[in-house]
């Protein structure tokens, strides 16, 4: 009855919108879709998967998508990098490297519940200052997985579990804002800034605010996830069944692959030059997949992937990811994002501390919907001529926008590693929108202090 009454109500705010301008207002009909798919996401009134081609059903025939835009959304290049991560996974997952991976990073850092959260939390933010997010989130989730096979199996579904796949795409976000190029909106909102303003931000200036706010976040996250774990917390000692096993000659090719991808990823800067041709994350991800299907195992004439071993993939994701990145179109050219605009005319003369809450509070809740990068490329320009009209520095609104357009934790459309996880199937999204929403209003305190008095 619950879900009856839960659909009735998503299909009729759709329609009260839809039918307000009689279906022939683009802004109107923009609004109803986004309204229907963000609603049928929370509530999973069906497989969110399947929200995610309400775009594709509905975008033509109500007029506020084009065929290319479909085309443009549905192939995006971060599909393709998901493709070619999930290829990787399985390679790892299926010759059980992660396991090996995994007994490693107990080993250094102790058996109890918390140590093992807190060396997760670090060691994939900090990997993720120096390579993408998602590149980062689909190297650890792997490495996340061995752990959690590794425990008894009345285990499997704790909290401890829950945290340590959320500490993986969370921290992969978190990293992401440390450094310059741990995340594509960094350098997206440098080349606006240089390319629309004149201005310089250089990695130094940039650091100076998102490492401090890096490291805190971090910190933070832990904090409130090892106190929402109860009594797991004070589990001093988890009996993981994790026997120490030689490395078979199998699991060392596809490690190799898995660290070729990794250096290639970490060094693309320094090698593009080099090369004299430009290759690109999902390029490298593709060809770590392409090799595990070219190199020989020992099992008997099969290589190390078969294409079999795909029925496993999660498909759905790739659908959700281009559903998201549809939604964003929507909202972007139908006037719905620009209509925002119109709030911040209304805001000169504001103090400075409330604008940068407001700005934080906006791109934080935005990026739930929208993609990180579709967020910096439109709002960034906006917040930037305020910013010249109100007499106010322009990177002093820029930067805090972009850092909050990454720390989106409450849905799984609202970053890649929040979509990279979720594919998991061991996530519900009331257990993302319920701890999210906590850690996005730390992440905002946190954004609100380092920029006030770093900026």
């Amino acid at each position: 009855m619950k879900d009856k009454l839960i659909l009735f109500l998503g299909l009729t705010l759709f329609l009260v919108v839809f039918l307000s301008h009689g279906g022939k207002s683009l802004y109107y009909n923009s609004l109803a879709l986004a309204i229907l798919m963000i609603f049928f996401w929370v509530f999973e009134v069906i497989p969110i998967y399947i929200t995610a081609l309400f775009p594709l059903i509905l975008g033509i025939p109500m007029g506020v998508l084009l065929k290319q835009d479909l085309i443009d959304a549905y192939g995006d290049s971060n599909v393709f990098l998901f493709f070619g991560g999930f290829l990787l996974a399985l390679g790892l997952e299926k010759w059980k490297v992660h396991d090996q991976i995994a007994k490693g990073i107990i080993h250094v850092v102790g058996y109890s519940k918390p140590r093992i959260l807190f060396g997760f939390l670090l060691a994939t933010g900090l990997i993720s200052m120096w390579i993408s997010n998602t590149a980062t989130a689909l190297m650890m989730l792997p490495i996340a997985l061995g752990i959690i096979h590794a425990l008894p199996e009345e285990q499997k579904k704790s909290r401890f579990t829950l945290f340590l796949l959320l500490s993986v795409a969370y921290a992969s976000s978190i990293g992401g804002v440390g450094t310059l190029i741990g995340s594509p909106p960094n350098t997206q909102m440098v080349s606006i800034l240089e390319s629309e303003f004149h201005i310089h931000v250089d990695f130094f200036s940039w650091m100076k605010v998102g490492f401090p706010l890096s490291i805190c976040m971090l910190i933070g996250t832990f904090i409130f996830f090892y106190f929402a774990m109860g009594k797991e917390r004070h589990e001093k000692h988890v009996d993981f069944h994790l026997e120490k096993q030689v490395w078979t000659r199998d699991q060392l090719k596809v490690a190799g692959v898995f660290l070729f991808v990794v250096l290639l990823w970490i060094a693309k800067d320094l090698i593009t030059p080099i090369l004299g041709f430009n290759y690109r994350d999902e390029n490298v991800a593709i060809l770590g997949g392409v090799l595990l299907f070219l190199m020989p195992s020992s099992r008997q004439d099969q290589s190390l992937l078969v294409w079999k071993d795909t029925e496993k993939l999660p498909w759905g994701i790739l659908l959700l990811f281009g559903g998201g990145l549809a939604l964003a179109t929507v909202m972007e050219k139908n006037g719905i994002i620009s209509s925002l605009a119109v709030l911040f005319k209304q805001l000169e003369g504001t103090p400075y501390a409330i604008l940068l809450l407001l700005v934080l509070v906006v791109a934080v809740f935005a990026s739930e919907v929208l993609s990180n990068l579709a967020m910096v490329s439109i709002f960034v320009p906006l917040v930037g001529s305020f910013a010249l009209h109100s007499g106010l520095q322009v990177e002093s609104l820029a930067i805090p926008l972009t850092l909050g357009a990454s720390l989106a934790f409450m849905l799984p459309v609202g970053t890649p590693p929040n979509a990279i996880i979720f594919s998991t199937g061991m996530i519900e999204v009331r257990h993302m929108v319920k701890y999210g929403f906590v850690l996005n209003c730390i992440g905002i305190l946190l954004m609100f202090l380092c920029a006030y008095f770093l900026l």
